[in-house]
């Protein structure tokens, strides 16, 4: 009589394993992308016209846009308040679909919102599904 058990558990702890490395490299791509975003507004990586003008200090939305975003895709790429900033950061593309693309036209498509919506819906399933297992901020737990 052979039992299932066993080969059950490694079977599952090696899924378990794969997604949250799968996760963790998710996060840790998708952040450094958006992280680029909020650099722009700083002026680096070419600016926000591709000369390196920055937008103006203190500016509503476009400093405060960048400095969420540059801040926020730290914190998720690193693991630490990921839930908090990745809400932040989906508000923060919510915002920029709603009041800067989607007066422009109906579609993401027509509107150029395309990255601002997939922006906002991956951060919204970062901050749902959680961080995963390998966190700079579980590191410190230990």
């Amino acid at each position: 009589m052979t039992t299932t058990a066993p080969a059950t558990a490694t079977t599952s702890a090696r899924t378990t394993r794969r997604n949250d490395l799968m996760l963790a490299a998710f996060r840790v791509v998708f952040s450094f992308l958006f992280a680029c975003h909020g650099l722009q507004g700083f002026g680096f990586l070419g600016g926000v016209d591709g000369q390196g003008t920055a937008v103006p200090v203190g500016s509503f939305p476009g400093w405060w846009g960048s400095l969420i975003e540059l801040v926020g895709s730290v914190l998720v790429a690193v693991g630490i308040a990921t839930r908090t900033a990745a809400v932040l950061c989906s508000g923060a593309m919510a915002f920029a679909y709603f009041v800067v693309h989607q007066p422009t036209g109906l579609l993401p498509l027509h509107n150029m919102g395309e990255l601002a919506a997939v922006y906002c819906w991956a951060f919204l399933l970062i901050a749902v599904v959680g961080p995963g297992s390998y966190t700079l901020g579980r590191a410190f737990r230990r």
